[in-house]
């Protein structure tokens, strides 16, 4: 680990140690894939608590940490909002990609950290945030790009969280991570390799260490710059012996 890794893991700890200590659940801001990956390295250091993660919707990629004393009788609720994005005039509304949002919202001063995942629909994106900097966001977000947008908050039952996905099919002599990766991405195994080496590639939000590793059904491999994938069954063989699989990819 490098310093940073290192100090963030420390942090951790602390926040372990204060919900233990005072009997309370704890927080951490919104973890990237990385920081999750630390964070699943070192659970059985805080296993005096537990923990829940949630990151404002059902496989949310960024995702907060709530540590919970065993005391913890009460319910609670994570410190999460979720806001919509929509333009003042549909019609002359540009087509906004995730980049957009995400750089509108940290030009605000906004840390990453504070912020979850985006998901961009049709001329409008929901976004989860702490609840804390909402109300700071509804005031000053005010356009993205040349667009004049207005923010909302969202009550949770209006929330229709749609994940826009396709079926890619194909076949692989084994259901190692690289052979796997190939299929989804439309790529050679040999170039997918340096994504694996440099750190991109986490299988259910940990760090792949090894383009061997095996993958079973239901596995979500996320690599940063490409997108995300579950590998969604594993079929029969074929007559030359490659084992047919069905992945749901994310667009």
């Amino acid at each position: 680990m490098n310093r940073e890794e290192e100090l963030f893991k420390k942090r951790l700890k602390d926040l372990a140690s204060a919900a233990d200590r005072r009997g309370i659940a704890v927080f951490t801001d919104f973890m990237n894939l990385n920081e999750l990956n630390i964070f699943h390295s070192c659970t059985r250091e805080f296993g005096y608590v537990s923990y829940q993660l949630f990151g404002g919707y059902e496989h949310a990629e960024r995702q907060i940490a709530a540590f919970l004393p065993d005391a913890l009788s009460y319910s609670y609720d994570f410190p999460i909002i979720s806001l919509k994005i929509r333009p003042l005039q549909k019609k002359f509304a540009e087509d906004l990609s995730h980049r957009d949002y995400l750089g509108a919202l940290l030009n605000l001063g906004v840390d990453r950290s504070k912020i979850g995942d985006i998901l961009v629909g049709e001329k409008e994106a929901i976004f989860f945030c702490e609840e804390g900097i909402a109300p700071f966001l509804q005031q000053e977000l005010t356009r993205v790009r040349h667009t004049p947008v207005l923010v909302e908050e969202a009550a949770p039952d209006e929330i229709q969280v749609t994940e826009h996905t396709e079926v890619v099919r194909g076949t692989v002599s084994t259901v190692r991570l690289d052979s796997v990766m190939s299929v989804a991405l439309k790529a050679s195994r040999s170039s997918l390799v340096s994504l694996i080496e440099e750190g991109k590639v986490f299988v259910n939000g940990r760090l792949a260490t090894s383009n061997g590793c095996q993958l079973k059904e239901n596995d979500l491999i996320s690599v940063r710059g490409n997108g995300r994938f579950r590998l969604l069954t594993l079929g029969g063989q074929t007559k030359k012996g490659r084992c047919v699989i069905e992945i749901e990819k994310y667009l």
